[in-house]
């Protein structure tokens, strides 16, 4: 289980980044954390992924405190940050050096295919797409089979097909360990497609606003009713979380109570 104990966070110019934000994260869970811009969402994941120590609160991952980066966690970018130096399969592989040579080809080679690159092995990272980039760095972080996968925004850069193919693929890829996700992201429908709990963060310094729960069937229709509800609540909750007036101390419990009258 990944633990988040009143993480905060403040910086040496006295930003106040974060303010006290506790999680409980089941193993296979994907959580997806939303909020305005300034609300402290990547903040957060370097916190988790110890890239970026808490100034307060720690971050436990099977009862075991996170400070630094740990092998049991792994990060994808909004830029995939291949290694230019090394064709797509050692990309993929990159991680495995530890594992015999033949479970490492294997492993990249099932990865590949599960993205639909299994003719690009032998490439070079500049002579891939940006979609294509992107879907070796899914692969690449997903082949060690960390327990916690932390994606920062991975999709935003991609035009709107590209970044619906790709659910898909990390979608494919989670199923076969299901590792626990994380994923920060400003798009309401990919929050609703991938997650199984949405995390609405307010305004700095940061603290989760709203939970809301995502439980529909997997694929999810973008196109139904249930869909469209879940979306105007998260929509209504990001709506409140951005208005100061509301999330004051004596204010937040009624603006919670108000959600059901939203629509």
């Amino acid at each position: 289980m990944l633990v988040l104990d009143r993480i905060g966070k403040t910086y040496p110019n006295g930003v106040h980044a974060l303010g006290g934000v506790s999680l409980e994260v089941e193993l296979g869970e994907i959580v997806a954390v939303i909020g305005g811009s300034g609300c402290g969402k990547s903040t957060l994941l370097r916190a988790i992924a110890g890239l970026d120590p808490a100034s307060e609160g720690a971050v436990f991952l099977d009862g075991e405190r996170i400070g630094a980066p740990h092998e049991k966690i792994g990060v994808i970018f909004q830029e995939p940050r291949l290694l230019p130096w090394l064709k797509v399969a050692d990309n993929v592989g990159f991680g495995l050096g530890d594992r015999p040579k033949p479970e490492r080809a294997e492993r990249v080679a099932a990865a590949l295919k599960r993205v639909g690159l299994a003719d690009k092995a032998g490439m070079w990272p500049r002579e891939l797409s940006g979609g294509q980039a992107q879907r070796v760095a899914i692969a690449r972080a997903l082949v060690p089979r960390p327990e916690v996968l932390l994606l920062d925004e991975p999709f935003s850069a991609l035009d709107a097909f590209t970044r619906t193919d790709l659910q898909d693929h990390l979608l494919d890829l989670w199923a076969d360990a299901k590792p626990t996700l994380m994923l920060v992201t400003h798009d309401v429908d990919e929050a609703i497609v991938l997650a199984d709990r949405i995390m609405v963060m307010r305004l700095r310094p940061g603290r989760i606003f709203d939970e809301i729960a995502v439980d529909l069937p997997r694929p999810r229709d973008r196109q139904s009713a249930a869909f469209d509800f879940v979306k105007r609540r998260v929509l209504a909750a990001l709506d409140r979380s951005l208005d100061r007036a509301a999330i004051g101390a004596e204010d937040e419990q009624k603006a919670e109570a108000g959600a059901a009258m939203w629509w």
